[in-house]
């Protein structure tokens, strides 16, 4: 008995060693060996999904009031956040613009913060929930100019997005990305884009 007490009491002494060791071996963050994470796009999934439909205010509901109302369109969107240092960094901060073709369609950010260890790639999913309603007016609003270039209505890219957004027979992009990034006293704005599929 008195042996398996010290056999375990010197494993605890070596493991406690070699984990001090390891962290003694990384080097502390400093601008100068700071290397900038990288954000990739994996791929885009709809887990939610209802067809394609618009209701004007003017149709009478079997229940409740009347008003514009849209087919919802959930989308997820995928992320590999890969960080390259030898220590740990924190992601804080994550949004992008989401863009269906070349039209922007919505802004949307994670509230996650995260840790990615020293070497290592993690997963962050980003919901981004839409509706014809809301699309419908960004295109009328600030994508006018835009649908008169092209010579479409509303009406026509609504239908082919909703339609098609199944098979994604369209590209969904993420613009204007922006990833903060931490590992104290390094703080850091990554940018990134990516279009699937």
């Amino acid at each position: 008995m008195q042996r398996k007490r010290l056999l375990l009491a010197g494993l605890s002494i070596v493991f406690i060693l070699v984990l001090l060791s390891g962290c003694a071996g990384a080097p502390k963050p400093s601008a100068a060996n700071f290397k900038n994470p990288t954000v990739a796009l994996n791929h885009v999934e709809i887990p939610y999904y209802v067809g394609y439909y618009y209701f004007a205010n003017s149709v009478a509901p079997t229940q409740g009031k009347a008003g514009d109302y849209g087919a919802p369109l959930q989308l997820a969107f995928i992320y590999d956040i890969h960080n390259p240092n030898q220590y740990p960094v924190q992601l804080n901060s994550f949004r992008f613009t989401v863009m269906f073709e070349d039209f922007e369609v919505n802004t949307v950010s994670s509230p996650e913060i995260m840790w990615v260890p020293a070497g290592k790639t993690n997963q962050l999913r980003v919901p981004a929930m839409f509706d014809t309603r809301q699309t419908l007016l960004t295109l009328l609003l600030p994508g006018a100019m835009q649908l008169k270039e092209k010579g479409v209505t509303p009406w026509q890219l609504l239908e082919k997005w909703w339609v098609g957004a199944p098979d994604f027979s369209f590209d969904v992009s993420a613009a204007q990305g922006a990833a903060v990034f931490s590992a104290a006293p390094i703080t850091r704005v990554v940018a990134f884009d990516a279009t699937f599929p």
